[in-house]
Parts: C-alpha cells; structure tokens; sequence
C-alpha cells in the first residue's frame, strides 16, 4: 500500500492541475468513509506518520451545498477518539473544493462512491506547498 501511495503522489505530483472525478456527484459521497492509504510530501508527514493511526471520516452535504467532512482518529489507551470537523465549499468545478482557509486545494480525483474514493490535497503555507493524497474506502 505504500508503494501505491508514493505512486499515487509522485503521478499527481507531476501533473501541473490535479485531475478532478468526471462527472462528479457530490451528493453521491456523503456517508462514512475509511482511511486505507495516506501519502505525502509534507515535513510534518515525515516526521509524524510512524504515530498515525487511519481514520474513519463522516461526510455529509449541508442547507447551503458544501461539504462537511468529520474525521475520528483513534486514541490511544482506552476510549474514544480525537475529532477533526471542516466545512468544504464546493467550487466552480464540481469535485474540487478550497478548504480551511483557501490554503488547501481539494479534488475527489477518482471514486465509484460505494468502494474507494481517491482524493487530493495540495497545501500551501509560508514554507512551501505540499501534496497529501488520500484513499478511503
């Protein structure tokens, strides 16, 4: 799985605009999600990704259209888990969407909505821009 994720990431890594879901229904990914691969080419990946555990995301379509995606990450020791929320305003084009300050640049590259969902994250900071890429299923 790792070889596929660094695959992934140098393919996507490569292409000046990440490709984004033909025909993309957004309404058609909401529902809860697991993490089975995460790649990056972030410093804070690099550093952290031995303590990581995979999450279970919850994604849901608000009043107004946008994304709201809820992550749990286990815990560990006993009980519960640490959450992360964000809401995801869809954009021009549908399947990509700018989140947590327009700083993150979001694209469901490829999904059948029932096994696996592809998606990309470019980052950009005062330090650099990055590449996350993430598979649910």
């Amino acid at each position: 799985l790792g070889v596929l994720g660094l695959t992934l990431l140098g393919a996507l890594h490569a292409q000046d605009t990440v490709p984004v879901q033909t025909d993309f229904q957004q309404d058609k990914l909401t529902g809860t999600w697991y993490s089975i691969g995460l790649a990056s080419n972030s410093n804070w990946f690099k550093e952290k990704k031995h303590l990581m555990k995979m999450c279970t995301t919850v994604i849901s379509v608000t009043a107004d259209g946008n994304l709201e995606v809820t992550s749990t990450y286990p815990k560990y020791g006993c009980g519960g888990g640490v959450g992360e929320q964000g809401l995801l305003p869809h954009g021009a084009v549908p399947g990509a969407m700018c989140g947590w300050g327009s700083k993150h640049d979001i694209r469901v590259v490829e999904t059948n909505y029932e096994e696996y969902a592809l998606v990309a994250t470019q980052i950009s900071k005062s330090t650099g821009t990055s590449t996350m890429v993430l598979l649910y299923s």
